[in-house]
């Protein structure tokens, strides 16, 4: 099912699970204010349906993402010059609203889960880092490029830092390397390779499928409280995880113990076939049409 209407995204939704793909193919998919723009539209739904249990993020034409436009940087040059405030300097303010993005799409209260194919470079290796699962192809190629234009990834590098740590996120920064697929899963930005294209769709089926195999409430208590470790003082943080071990207790707890005792799937349970996976990813059949 395709929803809202969109420019730069295919946005479908199968089952329970949203599927966003960035759909710009002649420029990468680089992250111009039209994508990022259409992009926060996407959160919004993902953060108001009470029945969404993951959303899913990959890039069209066999591309994840370039990372910024060029051509918005340019603009944003020709907008003014710098001023001493954020509030005064159009570049920082630009900048930073897409940092409020990157807030907004880490604490999605779904599982996000990011698929990547060709590459994630600069921005789109940033949207890779908030996820909370990374799948790519093989052949993928991540890079931490913008020193090598002459700026900083200002807005993605604490992303980057909480999935890498400090030390791999400043070797990244420092020299712009490209690494492969199998160098970001030793280096923590990925955690699984898949062989080609079609593999991935059956990797991200199966990932969607322990997902699925998981308490959606459960998993949406979960996720706020694991951002806040190691953030906070740890009292005050267990006393709110006792709270939430309590309300899923007396929510799907009761199921999940029951199913357990029973030997039967919870309620709960859902699956995608890699089949589904792929179609999420195909531009939804014109009106009348007989689709491809």
């Amino acid at each position: 099912m395709r929803t809202g209407d969109f420019e730069t995204l295919l946005v479908q939704r199968q089952a329970d699970v949203l599927f966003v793909t960035l759909n710009v193919p002649h420029t990468r998919n680089a992250l111009s204010p039209e994508v990022v723009a259409e992009l926060g539209r996407a959160l919004a739904t993902a953060e108001t349906d009470a029945e969404l249990r993951a959303l899913v993020l990959r890039g069209a034409g066999g591309f994840f993402c370039a990372g910024g436009n060029m051509g918005s940087f340019q603009a944003r040059l020709d907008a003014g010059a710098s001023g001493r405030a954020l509030a005064d300097d159009p570049v920082a303010t630009a900048n930073r609203e897409f940092g409020r993005f990157m807030q907004r799409l880490a604490s999605l209260p779904v599982p996000l889960v990011a698929a990547v194919e060709g590459a994630a470079m600069g921005g789109g290796l940033g949207l890779a880092c908030a996820a909370d699962l990374v799948l790519a192809t093989a052949d993928a190629k991540f890079a931490l490029s913008e020193t090598s234009l002459g700026i900083v990834p200002a807005q993605i590098a604490p992303f980057v830092v909480q999935r890498t740590g400090r030390r791999i996120a400043t070797r990244l920064g420092l020299t712009g390397e490209r690494v492969s697929g199998e160098a970001a899963v030793r280096l923590g930005l990925v955690d699984e390779l898949a062989a080609d294209s079609e593999a991935l769709d059956a990797l991200l089926a199966h990932w969607l499928g322990r997902i699925g195999a998981c308490a959606p409430h459960a998993n949406r208590e979960l996720k706020p409280l694991l951002r806040r470790c190691g953030n906070e003082p740890v009292g005050p943080l267990l006393d709110d995880a006792a709270l939430a071990f309590s309300r899923c207790l007396r929510d799907e707890g009761a199921e999940g113990i029951a199913a357990f005792r029973e030997k039967r799937a919870a309620a709960w349970l859902r699956e995608l076939t890699p089949q589904a996976v792929r179609a999420a990813r195909l531009p939804a059949p014109a009106a009348g049409g007989s689709g491809a």
